[in-house]
């Protein structure tokens, strides 16, 4: 069963909804979708890459956009505005990767977008505060402060994305399956639930 199952990750920053994606996909043998979904959306638009990224989880035009409007304004998205484009083809991707199955996808409202089927199974991640800024601290190598702007500021882009493109609030425990806190019982803990929690709903 565990290579049909669809398991998405919502995160707040610096709690390691990441790592405990990779962790999850390598013990279950599925494959791992996050960064990886825009190198895909690239190859199914042409949209390039580094504008995608630049986009990647948030909800208003980027000044990279703006730049690129007015660099290459014979750039051709008829009909539609980029944002919505984007959006759609984030859609068509993510979607695509659920129909085949087997596959755990972090972030991007995946959860919303495939809510229809039936081996999904929605996870968030949360943590202290603390937790998340020796984590930011470790691997930004920035101090304290900073490290608790980045989460706010990157915590707040995440949501505003969530809440704009789907009907339900990101991190409220009701939108989602499971919710765990990472500062609470650890990454390798997180992992453990997970997999227990897919052993009865089987």
């Amino acid at each position: 069963m565990a290579g049909r199952q669809i398991i998405t990750i919502g995160r707040e920053f610096g709690s390691g909804g990441h790592e405990v994606g990779r962790r999850l996909a390598a013990e279950l043998g599925l494959k791992l979708y996050d960064k990886e979904l825009l190198k895909m959306m690239a190859q199914q638009s042409n949209i390039c890459e580094q504008v995608l990224e630049d986009y990647d989880e948030k909800n208003s035009g980027s000044l990279l956009y703006s730049i690129m409007m007015d660099v290459y304004p014979s750039m051709n998205y008829v009909g539609n505005t980029l944002q919505r484009q984007i959006y759609q083809t984030q859609y068509d991707t993510i979607r695509k990767i659920g129909e085949k199955g087997g596959c755990v996808i972090v972030g991007r409202g995946a959860d919303y977008i495939l809510r229809d089927m039936s081996h999904l199974t929605s996870v968030f991640i949360h943590a202290s505060d603390e937790f998340r800024i020796a984590r930011i601290m470790e691997y930004e190598h920035v101090n304290a402060q900073k490290a608790k702007d980045i989460i706010t500021k990157a915590d707040k882009k995440r949501a505003s994305y969530y809440n704009f493109q789907t009907e339900k609030k990101w991190g409220n425990v009701s939108s989602y399956n499971l919710s765990l806190d990472a500062s609470d019982i650890g990454i390798d803990g997180c992992v453990s639930v997970i997999r227990r929690y897919l052993e009865i709903k089987d």
